[in-house]
């Protein structure tokens, strides 16, 4: 399983890559904040838009993601390509704009503003028009710290990540969370010197880089995280955000979490609350998703179209944190790396004997799939000892490019 997270996508928040629509259900309710359940319907699939837009109170280009309902057999996600979209407030101003890699990202740099009403409005490429509900940025609350504490998960030890937010006005009540995390990675079986392929029978040692030593590797969180305060006396929150086993190797050096912040309104909240509790994950392009339901976009002119999403305006606020396990963990061994690391011998001979492998050595060299670790005799032939490469080059599977952000 871990072997597997390594090997991230890019991804951005709550998406996956297909859909399955099977069901219809859970008619529009974002308007009250209230919810209907609808008798649901089977066998019935229809392509449908679906739109993630999420603009804050950070000076930025936004972004809005615009997609359509795959069947389950498709590969790929579908992009509504070449869309009018711009979202209007009501002062007057407007925001274009325009396609950038499979999303629409705003020609120019604007941020939420307390006090205003925004409208996201969509005409796509074969004359249909879809608007928003017309949505005020939610009140300003600093995410105040992030902390993290060894403690006990369903019987696993690991380390609980709690961030902390309070606002004494008590007018923030629902939050949504999410992270990126980032992680120094140290190839154990990392050494001074590799083997490389002189010519079809002969192999040589050469210097190693050190930059195949050390890497970093970043993923992004891919479920909702809601919390909501609305039942308690103070606005005050410690959710734990993020739980990492005592034995992932995510830890093993130095790791940073990027927490940001979202302050919801109850509208908001209520549609990632439905979205969470029907697909599973928390993802409007989940496989799983038994259906869809409405958020606070419609068409313009045919009130029956169905459109999937929620344009959120929403104050944001982050922060970074960072550890080393020996912070948490002093003089405890090194939790196991991502993969085995079991050494293989091989006798650089050539011939028809079982003992030779040089034709295989010299394969698996030009593919990459073995890291040298040292080699034994005075006198050829010699026999090599290799490690799986993952183990000796961390650069197969992650990046040595140290991020702007880290500090050792």
């Amino acid at each position: 399983m871990i072997a597997t997270q390594i090997k991230f996508k890019k991804m951005k928040k709550h998406l996956s890559r297909k859909i399955v629509i099977l069901l219809l259900l859970l008619c529009s309710f974002i308007t009250n904040g209230c919810t209907e359940t609808y008798i649901l319907q089977t066998n019935t699939f229809e392509e449908v838009l679906v739109v993630e837009a999420t603009i804050t109170n950070e000076l930025k280009k936004q972004e809005i993601k615009i997609t359509k309902t795959a069947r389950f057999e498709d590969t790929e996600t579908k992009t509504e390509a070449q869309a009018e979209v711009y979202i209007t407030d009501d002062s007057g101003n407007k925001y274009d704009f325009e396609e950038q890699s499979e999303k629409y990202v705003s020609k120019l740099e604007f941020e939420a503003i307390p006090g205003r009403k925004y409208t996201l409005t969509i005409n796509t490429n074969d004359g249909r028009s879809y608007k928003s509900s017309a949505e005020a940025l939610t009140t300003v609350n600093e995410l105040e710290e992030i902390n993290a504490t060894v403690d006990i998960k369903n019987g696993e030890r690991g380390v609980a990540i709690h961030v902390n937010s309070y606002d004494p006005t008590n007018n923030s009540k629902y939050y949504r969370y999410e992270y990126e995390e980032t992680y120094k990675i140290v190839a154990p079986q990392w050494t001074r010197e590799k083997l490389v392929v002189l010519d079809p029978r002969t192999v040589d040692r050469v210097p190693n880089s050190p930059e195949t030593e050390i890497c970093y590797s970043t993923k992004n969180n891919t479920a909702l995280l809601l919390a909501s305060t609305a039942e308690q006396k103070s606005d005050r929150v410690n959710y734990l955000v993020r739980f990492i086993s005592d034995q992932n190797y995510i830890i093993s050096h130095r790791y940073s979490i990027l927490v940001k912040q979202y302050v919801e309104s109850l509208a908001a909240y209520t549609f990632y609350s439905t979205l969470k509790k029907t697909s599973g994950n928390g993802s409007l392009l989940s496989q799983n998703q038994p259906g869809f339901f409405y958020g606070n976009l419609k068409s313009v002119d045919n009130t029956n179209e169905k459109i999937i999403g929620f344009f959120d305006v929403a104050s944001v606020s982050s922060k970074r944190f960072f550890f080393n396990y020996s912070d948490l963990f002093p003089k405890e061994p090194l939790p196991p790396y991502y993969t085995e690391c079991d050494i293989e011998s091989y006798l650089f001979c050539f011939g028809f004997g079982e003992k030779c492998k040089g034709e295989e050595l010299i394969e698996k060299i030009e593919n990459h799939t073995l890291t040298y670790a040292y080699r034994i005799g005075p006198d050829s032939p010699f026999t090599y000892y290799l490690y799986p490469t993952p183990c000796g080059d961390c650069t197969s599977f992650s990046s040595n490019i140290k991020p702007s952000f880290w500090i050792d």
